[in-house]
């Protein structure tokens, strides 16, 4: 008999959330970087997706605020 099937679906890709939750004036959030939008989206985004984000766009947003840009 195989296990009942379930709802939950696992992801690959961890949220880059810390625990910093607040905004700067560009609407980013200080501690991953993200928008809101973003935010809010992400159990709805696929694998690819995600990928996309964590390992271009955020990165690409951090090096910015560093720069002060």
């Amino acid at each position: 008999m195989s296990p009942p099937s379930s709802d939950i679906s696992y992801r690959a890709v961890l949220s880059p959330c810390i625990g910093v939750c607040t905004l700067d004036e560009q609407g980013l959030c200080h501690g991953c970087h993200r928008t809101t939008h973003e935010i809010a989206r992400w159990i709805h985004m696929g694998d690819d997706e995600r990928l996309r984000l964590m390992e271009t766009v955020l990165p690409e947003r951090e090096a910015r605020r560093i720069a002060g840009g």
